[in-house]
This record gives structure tokens, sequence and C-alpha cells, in this order.
């Protein structure tokens, strides 16, 4: 079962890719001008209504929806990976200033504890 799941996956990645195309918005376009001089010889109004909600946009929309909605993607993956790239900057800039506070505390112990040793020779 696991193989035809991907099996299925992949062919549907790949319709997916081939239909999110503004190529295949002006195919389907074209494909639907096809019936438009019958649909527009009808003297009933449903079939020229019928023609454009069901033939036209169907057809037309759906590929540039998913072309909208790829690009809106690839754009949020983007700030993604630079809020990420961001946040492990900001990682290393803290590390770095742990490093650097650890540094200066040890520095002041062994500044205190010389002023210590200085006093009480000096108490003696």
């Amino acid at each position: 079962m696991n193989r035809f799941s991907e099996f299925n996956r992949k062919i549907a990645e790949k319709i997916t890719a081939g239909v999110a195309t503004m190529w295949c918005a002006y195919i389907f376009g074209a494909l639907a001008l096809i019936s438009f001089p019958a649909a527009m010889r009808s003297d009933d109004v449903i079939v020229k209504v019928d023609w454009v909600a069901q033939t036209f946009l169907q057809l037309v929309l759906i590929s540039i929806i998913m072309v909208g909605q790829k690009k809106s993607s690839d754009s949020v993956e983007k700030m993604i990976a630079e809020t990420h790239a961001a946040a492990l900057a900001e990682f290393e800039l803290a590390k770095e200033s742990r490093i650097v506070a650890n540094q200066e505390l040890a520095e002041l112990k062994r500044l205190t504890a010389e002023i210590n040793e200085v006093l009480k020779r000096e108490a003696k």
C-alpha cells in the first residue's frame, strides 16, 4: 500500500506542478474559447452564464490561483529561511556575549581577590 501511495503522491505532484503555470492557464483559456462561439450564438442566457462560470472561469482561474499560491508560498518560505538565519545569527551573538561576560566575570573575581589580599595585608 505504501508504494501505491508514493506513486499517487508523485503523480499528484507532477500534475500540480504542470497545472500551476501560466502556460497551463493560456492553454485552458484557448481550450475554453473553442466553445465560446456556440455559447454566444445561443439565445439562452443560462448557456452564456454557464460558459463563463463553468467553462472559462473554472478552467483558467484554477491555474492562475495555483500560480499565485505558489508565489505566496515561495515568499513565505523565503521569509522563514531569513528569519531562521537571523535567529541563528542572534544565537551565535548571544553565545559570544556569554563567553565575554564569563571572561569579564572571571577577571572581576580575580581583581576582587587581589583587592581582598591587599586589604588584608594593610589591615595587619
